[in-house]
């Protein structure tokens, strides 16, 4: 790793070389090196976001570090804002067909990321369900109506949740934007869903809870997500949906959309077996800021190639 010194840091934020110090001493730069009473910064260190935009929120210990390397990253690629149509364009493109191929798979989508993007392009795959076709598209299409809902700063609604499971669910007329009206069990899991007739209720509280002021916007979204896996309030498509609408969450908080891997589904359900069975949304909350911190470094790097 390369390394560049305080002085070095200060001229490329902005900001005093004793406020890069103060930012060293408390520990805010993460992989620094300190030799004597001089610091070493890493050369891809991002300047740690102002605090006070978080005063008043309610941050755990344990995720205070990541928490502010996530905010640098995403100050950082504000500042680069507005991106061009070409760039915006790009990484729209390319972040749609590993999403739309990874969300689904999570589901049992036999599609694979180079036949979700050959259906995405309008492209029949020979010998897949039809059902597997109508899923890439439905999902795409969610995830476009999602972005307008940011673009639009459209009020988070009971509609939405409902708009963006009919859009999922193009293979089920019958149950599109429907809550469930039966009884549901998920497969191996500790939780059982509450009966159907207290989800129109626990959807109504879920929705008050959507902008909770007092939590970091990363911990609301990883809560927000758990909540709404538990009440698993349609027949079918609740992990499509419930997906489409943690990145609604993110992105109306500025963040970029993440990608909840396939590969990753393991440690993905058991972060749902730890809030239900033991009361803690921890693993959860860390997965999504492990994803966002991957995803803006990713930009970040897009951006200065």
């Amino acid at each position: 790793m390369e390394f560049i010194s305080v002085k070095q840091a200060a001229e490329n934020w902005g900001i005093s070389d004793r406020r890069v110090r103060v930012l060293c001493d408390q520990g805010k730069i993460p992989g620094i090196i300190k030799i004597g009473r001089s610091y070493q910064i890493p050369v891809n260190a991002v300047k740690p976001v102002d605090g006070r935009q978080n005063r008043h929120k309610q941050i755990p210990s344990q995720f205070a570090q990541i928490f502010t390397q996530v905010d640098s990253l995403k100050s950082e690629l504000n500042q680069r804002r507005p991106l061009t149509p070409g760039e915006v364009k790009r990484l729209r493109e390319e972040f749609l067909v590993e999403y739309t191929y990874n969300s689904n798979a999570i589901e049992g989508n036999t599609l694979t990321l180079q036949e979700t993007a050959m259906v995405l392009e309008g492209i029949t795959i020979d010998k897949k369900p039809l059902k597997d076709h109508l899923e890439a598209v439905g999902h795409r299409d969610a995830f476009m109506y999602i972005q307008d809902l940011v673009k639009d700063k459209t009020p988070f609604s009971e509609y939405i949740i409902k708009q963006i499971h009919t859009l999922v669910l193009m293979d089920r007329a019958e149950d599109r934007g429907i809550y469930r009206r039966i009884p549901v069990r998920i497969m191996g899991a500790f939780h059982v869903p509450p009966e159907p007739v207290m989800v129109p209720e626990l959807m109504e509280n879920l929705i008050g809870e959507f902008s909770n002021k007092r939590l970091h916007p990363i911990e609301n979204a990883a809560i927000f997500h758990l909540k709404f896996e538990g009440i698993h309030p349609f027949v079918d498509g609740n992990g499509r949906t419930g997906r489409l609408l943690l990145n609604l969450f993110l992105m109306e908080n500025s963040y970029p959309p993440i990608n909840v891997k396939f590969i990753d589904r393991k440690r993905y359900y058991e972060a749902f077996e730890s809030y239900y069975r033991d009361g803690s949304s921890h693993a959860m909350t860390e997965m999504i800021a492990n994803y966002l911190e991957e995803q803006l470094r990713n930009i970040l790097s897009y951006l200065d190639y």
